[in-house]
């Protein structure tokens, strides 16, 4: 349970989980307490070490691998309403679920060759799947209690990393620290590192390669499913924007909203069909949410949109959820952002719709300065005029709000909502 909800937003997912026992982090305690309410509480430390024992004590009869197996179940992060809990497909025992694991990191490159190092929550799919999965296979896994770019940098050098996985907005702070602390970094320890979640700025991507040589893989997926493309840097390289094409197991491609294919190179709604034809994941009590994220047997959507050209590799546009539709024109934020974020002087930003009398919505930016940045009217005038350089008119932002800290998710995913939704407040329509 990601520790940074409130009370009430633990207690949700807790309750929503039919949670029959809840282990806290002692930090974490009092937030633990309130979000497990009349369930019991164990606490990480010796008192889990006693309960586990004193369970292993009680528990005799056949190997634990042949028993049943469980999983995790990771809720969405709840950026357009209530989370969900998502439940993937398992493996018959406990012995074949931690082989499966194992073997999903080959194709990742994660195959236990060295340590693997955790920059991000264990309370999500991505840091945590991967780590697992390196784990198994045999990598010793350093865990880092919270991001800073600079000690990333020493652990990398210090424990001889071999694996890690960073979100675009951790390779945007690598990029900004001081030339001379970039400059000394080795990074010949590293052979694979991973990144997604987030859509990333071409030129961030091609700034890393030269830094860290070609080590930097991207994949498209979600909690729902798990990786679905992947794309190494020099396939990359040689398709610059794409995700990737799609692992052996998996077919996408680019349909109307039924699921019905459209021509290669057609913008639509993204489909992932599983090759097995079963059903990948459902959501946790939400059978009504489950039968309309499918298609059919084993495909189904996460709401991204894009295209896969006729050589199969995949293009990201971006969130169906997250269009701004300004005059009957979609437009899609993450490319706007990644004009934006090319700016020296800007840190973060996010892009979204707010009202419009005559257009229905038109194009806000929100941007975190740069450390040192004055955030001024003279700078947001820049920085428009950066945009109107390399966007058509219609997709460059009306105006531009200068926030402290824009509310990211430790996983790089955006809250948008916390910034649209001043702007929607009091009306009868949220688009």
């Amino acid at each position: 349970v990601n520790w940074h909800l409130t009370p009430d937003e633990a207690a949700f997912i807790v309750g929503d989980a039919d949670a029959r026992l809840l282990v806290v982090d002692p930090e974490f305690e009092a937030l633990g307490r309130a979000a497990a309410g009349e369930r019991p509480v164990v606490m990480a430390g010796e008192e889990l070490d006693r309960a586990l024992g004193a369970l292993g004590s009680r528990t005799s009869g056949g190997p634990v691998g042949a028993s049943p197996a469980g999983g995790n179940m990771f809720y969405t992060s709840g950026t357009t309403g209530r989370p969900k809990g998502v439940k993937r497909a398992v493996q018959p025992t406990v012995a074949e679920q931690l082989r499966f694991l194992a073997r999903s990191g080959h194709p990742l490159g994660l195959d236990g060759s060295g340590p693997h190092l955790v920059t991000g929550p264990l309370y999500h799919a991505a840091p945590l799947g991967f780590a697992v999965m390196d784990l198994l296979n045999g990598a010793p896994v350093v865990l880092m209690p919270r991001w800073d770019p600079s000690a990333a940098l020493q652990l990398i050098e210090d424990r001889s990393i071999r694996h890690t996985h960073l979100v675009p907005t951790m390779f945007v702070r690598l990029l900004r620290l001081p030339q001379a602390r970039r400059e000394a970094f080795d990074p010949s320890s590293l052979s694979v590192v991973l990144h997604g979640a987030a859509p990333i700025a071409p030129s961030v991507k091609q700034q890393m390669i030269e830094w860290w040589g070609p080590v930097l893989v991207e994949y498209w997926g979600a909690s729902e499913g798990g990786v679905v493309t992947l794309v190494d840097s020099a396939g990359w390289l040689a398709h610059p924007g794409t995700v990737g094409r799609a692992l052996p197991t998996y077919e996408v491609y680019a349909g109307d909203r039924e699921g019905n294919p459209l021509p290669a190179g057609t913008e639509g709604l993204l489909w992932c069909r599983s090759r097995t034809g079963k059903q990948v994941f459902r959501y946790h009590n939400a059978p009504e949410a489950t039968d309309r994220a499918y298609a059919g047997p084993g495909t189904y959507t996460i709401g991204d949109i894009g295209y896969v050209d006729a050589d199969g590799w995949v293009y990201l546009s971006d969130r169906a959820a997250h269009t701004i539709i300004s005059g009957g024109v979609n437009i899609y934020p993450a490319e706007v952002e990644a004009v934006l974020i090319e700016h020296p002087a800007v840190a973060d930003v996010a892009v979204f719709g707010i009202p419009n009398e005559e257009w229905g919505e038109e194009v806000k930016a929100a941007v975190e300065v740069a450390e040192g940045v004055e955030a001024t009217p003279a700078l947001e005038r820049e920085l428009l005029d950066f945009a109107r350089q390399r966007l058509a008119g219609y997709k460059v932002p009306r105006s531009i709000d200068f926030e402290p800290e824009l509310p990211r998710h430790p996983t790089g995913k955006l809250f948008v909502r916390q910034l649209r939704d001043r702007y929607w407040r009091d009306r009868d329509r949220r688009i």
